[in-house]
Formats: C-alpha cells, structure tokens, sequence
C-alpha cells in the first residue's frame, strides 16, 4: 500500500483539480448521487436514529447528499488529507451531528480507528487505491462496525475482466469526457490523461467486480450486489 503522504492525493494543486472538475472525470456522476439517495430512502431512511460513516470522504459531498434528505442523522467523515477534511467542514458547515476524523486507510486498518456502529457506511471513489488483502481488512473492519441490517456501499472504479472489454470501457470513459467537454466548450486534450493512469501502480488498484463481491459476501454481507455499472465505474454493497 502506498502510505497515503507520499500518494498524489496528498497534493492540495492534485486533489484541487480533481475537485473541480469531477463531473467531467467521473461517468454520470450526478445520476450515481441520484441512485445512492434512492438507495438511501429505500433503505436506510426509515430509522429513528441514524449513524453515517464516509470513508474517505473529500470534500464531503457524499454526505451532504444524505443530509439533503434527512439533516438530522449523525455523520463521522474520515479522510487522509486535512485540506480535504477542511473542505468537507466548509461545505458542512451549519450542518449538526458531524464529525471529522483525519486517518489514512492504512491507519483505519492497521489501528482499528473506528469507533462505534454505524446504520450506513459509504465510501466513494477511494476504496480502488487499496490492494484486494487491504480491501478485505477494510471490508472486514466496516462489518464488524455496522449495526444489524445496517448497510455498506461503495462508488468505486473497477478492473475490467478481459482487455477487450477494458479496451471499450475506457473508450466509453473518453466519450462521456468529450462529451462533456463539448457541452462546456473546453478545447484541448484536457482530461483525456486520467483515462490511462487508472490502473496507476502506486496510487491505483482496482480489482474485479466479482472479486470483491466475493470477498463481501465472505465476510458475512447478505444482499449483496452491483447497483449501478457503466464500464470502469460501478456502485455495489450489501447488508449486515
């Protein structure tokens, strides 16, 4: 595992522009928000007393997409970096029941630094820079945290199974950001470099879909499935 200081994350100009053109990189990324509040009042939403975990957390926005449905519930955010969990404090801000820890994975696995249960944890687009034995460890550590029938969720980038099809979700990948670089009007092989560094040795590891699927359903996760797939991009979980 890359310590999470000498990953690209850790760079403030890295995480920056990442930030602020995320809907450009990242393949409907405001219908997989749509689909994890769906998933949310589906499932989640009907308790009288709610605890979030978001692993990983950026700037937060996961979490303020949750609390836009029901700002009564108590949030933990977790992340690596202090610039993103300032971020997340700005974009949270007047928001009650949130808390801020700032701890890489590694210290989550290694440390065990969760604290409590949780009726929901959520992570997105993070859990894909660990190695398949320390998503295990984690996926470990997010069972023993999670209340009965409560719910883990992950909005991640996946291995593709064969090249061929690698090659064609990557072409997928680089028509949406043509796409949306036309609606914007941006000129220029802006973006297009982020296609080839997914699979980036030292700060990216995505595994198989099934893999990880398998790996949940080990542990002891019920309902397990893939909610949302298109390409590289997916959202799967399950149920405690």
């Amino acid at each position: 595992m890359t310590e999470f200081n000498e990953s690209k994350w850790a760079k403030a100009e890295f995480s920056q522009e990442y930030i602020e053109n995320s809907d450009i990189y990242i393949v409907e990324r405001r219908r997989l928000l749509e689909i994890l509040r769906s998933f949310y009042n589906h499932f989640i939403n009907n308790k009288p007393k709610i605890n979030i975990l978001d692993l990983g957390c950026g700037d937060g926005i996961i979490t303020h997409e949750l609390l836009k449905v029901n700002n009564s519930m108590s949030t933990t955010l977790i992340d690596g970096s202090e610039n993103m969990l300032n971020k997340a404090r700005k974009r949270l801000n007047g928001f009650n029941h949130t808390h801020f820890i700032k701890a890489s994975f590694q210290e989550i696995i290694d440390k065990n630094l969760i604290q409590g249960n949780f009726d929901f944890v959520v992570s997105s687009l993070a859990i894909h820079h660990l190695t398949m034995d320390e998503k295990k460890a984690l996926f470990r550590s997010i069972y023993s945290h999670l209340d009965t029938d409560g719910y883990f969720l992950n909005i991640d980038v996946v291995l593709a199974p064969t090249e061929a099809l690698e090659r064609w979700y990557l072409l997928l990948w680089k028509e949406w950001i043509d796409e949306r670089k036309t609606f914007l009007k941006i000129e220029g092989n802006y973006f297009n470099e982020i296609i080839q560094k997914y699979k980036d040795p030292v700060n990216d590891k995505p595994d198989l879909l099934d893999t990880q699927i398998g790996a949940l359903k080990y542990i002891g996760f019920k309902d397990v499935d893939c909610f949302y797939k298109y390409g590289i991009f997916t959202m799967y979980g399950g149920k405690k």
